[in-house]
């Protein structure tokens, strides 16, 4: 196809897994595909396709349609086959209807926050249009396709087209996608917002409903390699996923803060970037899942194993947050690197009225690593006037002055396997020198940045700041010498055996999250207890899990991954020549 449809110098995902020579990280995690194989090509996938005759090809937003049917068809006529197309998007609402029909959950005028949407997918079109769309009963095979596909009521053949959001994002930068039912591409990060706020809601809402339908789950984020697997070894997969383990597929970005951890310690990531400044281990509206192996390669939503199996994976939790995975983990990264912004989170309250979500960003930083003379800006100074503290951060973005920041906030050293404690309205951000592994319940966008050192994006443009909203939020009472005493975690041995110890890295009292922390020589045993385990290694090279039904999987340093409730226990066996240790967050 013509032009680029990324901008971005990230690798895009091989069709097939790359060897580890390194046997350390894996930047490419996958779960062997259960009662099939992951298939390549669109002759493969074309030959399924013509066995029926009656096909509906639904998708998500960003899935460049029309080069999808240019080289599906060529390969249907490589094998003789003429196919009638029924594009579905001709039945979407004029732009100048969705455009109404999107406005109030867009924030206005505010370039970063709107509401959770309450739409969907079938609002976005024409109900008679949509009526209209009918098989063409002279072809021996009838195709309709596009996003929303499957709300044509058509009786025939499902499949579905995922693509990652970190691919819809980089296909929004390069100008080649527009929003759901637009027909023309804007600013990216207006884009952006419009997607979280609109578009993924509507199309999560919509695929959820059938996930047992389909028949050929295809990956398109190559669009001249498509691989694809049938639909009950997808979900044959999720199952497995469900009662074992799983991990997703990182990904990484840089920033105007990015360090160098991550690219010296992490290998086959692309070196044509200024840093790397965040790796997304765990945010699972936007990572996916690889399924496959050496064979072939496909990534999924992460959504869809909630879908199928959300009670098992949640455990007790299920009834709590229902399809919405809880915890997230991800790496800030600032050796030699830049401070993280001076911010704070909204209160559940302000989170609920003004971004219609349920839970809101409680946070906390494990150092994972750090060097030099590290800290973390937390809590405020005694006695801080909130109208003064205002004054000198407008007046300091206003006049592009320097503030003295710590004349506000306090800087408090930080060291390895230290955790701070941040939640709802606590001033923080990371200084330099750290690889922070943030363990935060889910959400993640929702940062009021209050003083950001004057530096620009990495576009060049001044950065953003959310004073107003931050100073609604902020909590002053949370300073002086109660920051020392009450938000770095004091850990507290729970029990312990021959060669190992359980200890407990008490979260404050705002987190709906625990952490735990097992150091051992050679094996633990642990029991899920309902919950789902959210675990990280965070010393040693690497160990081996066994999940009761018999599974095993080796995970290496600084990697994330996931025992569900379902599993009910799992043995990890230390591998590293010296003690390891594993941090476990799981719902209170």
């Amino acid at each position: 196809m013509k032009g680029a449809i990324r901008n971005t110098s990230q690798f895009i995902l091989p069709p097939v897994k790359p060897v580890n020579e390194t046997a350390g990280y894996d930047i490419y995690p996958t779960f062997p595909l259960q009662q099939g194989l992951v298939y390549r090509g669109f002759e493969s996938f074309a030959e399924q396709v013509s066995l029926h005759t009656t096909v509906i090809i639904d998708g998500y937003t960003g899935v460049l349609w029309k080069d999808l049917r240019t080289r599906l068809d060529k390969s249907l006529q490589n094998q003789g086959i003429q196919a009638a197309w029924v594009d579905v998007s001709l039945a979407f609402r004029a732009p100048e209807q969705v455009e109404v029909l999107v406005e109030p959950f867009l924030g206005g005028a505010d370039p970063l926050f709107g509401t959770r949407t309450n739409l969907l997918l079938i609002d976005f079109f024409d109900p008679d249009k949509l009526k209209n769309l009918a098989p063409v009963h002279s072809s021996t095979l009838t195709i309709f396709y596009g996003t929303g596909a499957f709300l044509s009521e058509i009786s025939g053949f499902n499949i579905y087209i995922d693509l990652p959001k970190n691919e819809i994002q980089y296909r929004s930068r390069a100008g080649c996608i527009t929003n759901l039912a637009c027909t023309e591409p804007g600013d990216p990060k207006k884009m952006y917002k419009r997607f979280y706020f609109v578009d993924w809601i509507v199309l999560n809402r919509h695929k959820g409903n059938f996930i047992n339908t389909i028949g050929i789950f295809a990956d398109l984020q190559r669009p001249d390699d498509i691989t694809w697997a049938f639909g009950e070894s997808i979900l044959a997969t999720l199952d497995s996923m469900a009662v074992n383990f799983f991990r997703v597929r990182p990904w990484f970005e840089p920033g105007a803060w990015g360090g160098n951890w991550i690219r010296e310690h992490i290998t086959g990531l692309c070196d044509d970037v200024p840093n790397y400044a965040w790796s997304f281990e765990l945010i699972v509206p936007e990572n996916g899942l690889l399924l496959g192996g050496t064979d072939a390669m496909m990534e999924i939503s992460f959504d869809w194993l909630m879908y199928r199996a959300a009670s098992q994976v949640l455990g007790e939790n299920y009834r709590q947050f229902g399809n919405e995975f809880p915890i997230r983990f991800d790496f800030l990264d600032t050796f030699s690197g830049g401070n993280l912004s001076v911010q704070c989170h909204p209160k559940k309250e302000y989170m609920k009225t003004q971004f219609g979500e349920d839970f809101t960003q409680e946070e906390t930083y494990y150092i994972l690593d750090s060097e030099g003379d590290s800290g973390v800006y937390l809590g405020f100074q005694e006695n801080i006037d909130p109208v003064e503290f205002r004054n000198s951060l407008e007046m300091s973005f206003r006049d592009s002055v320097p503030l003295d920041i710590e004349k506000y906030v306090q800087r408090l050293p930080s060291k390895k396997h230290d955790l701070f404690l941040i939640p709802p309205g606590t001033i923080h951000g990371s200084g330099i020198n750290n690889l922070v592994l943030e363990i935060s319940s889910t959400p993640y966008i929702f940062t009021f940045k209050l003083y950001d050192w004057l530096r620009p994006d990495l576009d060049g443009k001044p950065r953003q700041l959310n004073i107003s909203r931050g100073m609604d939020n902020l909590c002053f009472d949370r300073c002086g010498d109660n920051i020392a005493n009450d938000f770095i975690s004091k850990p507290v041995l729970l029990d312990k055996g021959a060669g190992w110890e359980l200890w407990h890295l008490p979260t404050h009292a705002g987190h709906l999250y625990d952490v735990h922390r097992f150091e051992f020589d050679h094996e633990i045993s642990v029991e899920t207890g309902g919950k789902c385990h959210v675990l990280s290694l965070v010393e040693g090279s690497e160990v081996i899990l066994q999940t009761a039904s018999g599974m095993t999987r080796r995970f290496c340093y600084a990697e994330t991954f996931v025992i569900p409730a379902a599993a009910n226990s799992y043995k990890i066996t230390n591998k590293s020549p010296f003690k390891a240790k594993l941090i476990k967050a799981f719902v209170k």
